[in-house]
């Protein structure tokens, strides 16, 4: 049964690492395709650790504005020592770098964002960059409506400005807006800026190892389990 909305979202934005796409099950393939004998498993969360503290140096001032592109190559070069791989030549460090691009989407995805799109406009509101959001999503076939990226605001999430702007952008009110995303505090600062808040399931988002608690927090004003299950709740 559909969920009754007192004010019915017109735009479902999206965040997309984690909650569309499969970021560290698409790192562990690619590197057990290319280095087999590498840890892919630690490898990609060493990656993805590094994500927050280099948006921290945009936030703060130390970097100038930064797409995620450029922030997730020096996180690479980086890491790349830890692992034996400081030796890797420039091209296949930047080649590797475009894993970001292709992520495969969760297996619930394409269906589900078809089913949402019948009803609702959908797009994007990543701190992805503009090219790679548009890069997966011919990859992996996902069907925006449009793509919204924080590289168009200047600013990363949880800054104000990135769920402001996405209202703004279609001349809704926040109300109006609802943010889909797998992490509860990315749900929290949508919804302080007057988003609606849909929480999907991601369980194995770090991997089988490390699963995720999905406890429904009652905040959001929804909680479904994928985006098929997305679909009911708003009415395919």
């Amino acid at each position: 049964m559909a969920a009754t909305l007192a004010i019915p979202p017109r735009v479902l934005v999206f965040d997309v690492f984690g909650t569309v796409v499969d970021w560290h099950g698409s790192i562990v393939a690619e590197m057990a395709h290319l280095y087999p004998d590498i840890d892919g498993d630690a490898f990609a969360l060493a990656w993805r650790e590094g994500y927050r503290p280099a948006m921290a140096r945009v936030m703060s001032g130390e970097l100038g504005w930064t797409r995620i592109d450029d922030l997730h190559r020096l996180i690479l070069d980086e890491i790349l020592p830890r692992f034996g791989l400081q030796e890797m030549p420039n091209v296949e460090r930047r080649e590797l770098n475009r894993v970001w691009h292709r992520l495969a989407p969760w297996p619930d995805v394409v269906e589900g964002l078809s089913q949402l799109k019948r009803r609702h406009t959908i797009c994007t509101l990543s701190n992805g960059n503009i090219g790679l959001l548009t890069n997966m999503a011919k990859q992996a076939g996902l069907p925006w409506d449009c793509v919204l990226s924080a590289e168009v605001f200047r600013a990363y999430k949880p800054d104000p400005a990135v769920y402001r702007g996405a209202a703004e952008v279609f001349d809704l009110a926040p109300a109006e807006v609802m943010l889909v995303a797998a992490h509860q505090d990315d749900l929290a600062a949508g919804r302080a800026c007057g988003l609606q808040t849909a929480y999907v399931e991601r369980p194995l988002e770090f991997g089988a190892r490390r699963p995720k608690d999905i406890s429904p927090d009652p905040a959001n004003t929804l909680h479904a389990t994928d985006l098929l299950d997305l679909a009911r709740l708003l009415g395919k």
